[in-house]
């Protein structure tokens, strides 16, 4: 059983094998470009990522549900652990979506970044669940710093602080004059979590169990 830290903000995997570092310069590619598009304009630049970021959830849990019912083996629990993964990711877009419509550019890049991502993850984790797991835990990773340096500019008066959108008070329990920063604090531990989960995931494969135990999350 993986036994998981939410609050944990600044761990990272260091690459070790050929695997790793494919995966971890495949992302820095990704958020070199998103760097260069947008810059410090981190909402717009979130509603594209978050296009991105929700899709490893949902390829890992379509193939791990194949892979079960060829198999007859039963999932442990994993299946609605990686949907969750891509709802919540879901929920981080439109709670940005609710504050900034993304322009035309945004929308195309949306469709063309998505369509190249989705494509190529299910390629890569067909061949290698392990690599593609790796990929998500750094896609994670660096959702942590980006959010954590948009917190940081909010705390310093940079970037405005607008009330929290309705949805991100329902989703996370949130108090009802929650402000922005409130909400980028939950997507951050969300975040952590979904690094957390994934990497995990990847060691185990690494060490050679097809399933590892359902993640124990503590906070």
């Amino acid at each position: 059983m993986l036994t998981i830290d939410k609050t944990d903000l600044s761990r990272h995997h260091v690459p070790r094998t050929v695997s790793d570092r494919i995966a971890y310069r495949l992302v820095g590619m990704v958020q070199f470009v998103a760097g260069v598009l947008f810059g410090r304009r981190y909402r717009h630049r979130t509603i594209v990522l978050e296009t991105i970021a929700a899709v490893p959830g949902m390829v890992a849990a379509t193939l791990l549900h194949l892979k079960c019912l060829r198999l007859m083996i039963d999932d442990r629990g994993w299946i609605r652990v990686l949907l969750n993964e891509a709802e919540t990711q879901r929920v981080h877009l439109m709670v940005f979506v609710s504050i900034d419509r993304p322009n035309l550019f945004e929308r195309l890049v949306v469709l063309f970044a998505q369509g190249l991502f989705y494509n190529a993850h299910f390629l890569i984790y067909l061949l290698s669940p392990r690599t593609g797991h790796r990929i998500a835990g750094y896609v994670a990773e660096d959702a942590v710093r980006g959010y954590g340096q948009y917190l940081n500019e909010i705390r310093d008066g940079r970037q405005d602080n607008p009330p929290a959108p309705g949805l991100a008070i329902a989703y996370w329990n949130l108090p009802p004059d929650a402000r922005l920063s409130d909400a980028i604090t939950a997507i951050l531990e969300d975040e952590a979590l979904h690094r957390d989960i994934n990497h995990s995931f990847a060691d185990a494969l690494a060490g050679g169990q097809n399933l590892p135990g359902p993640p124990q999350i503590v906070s």
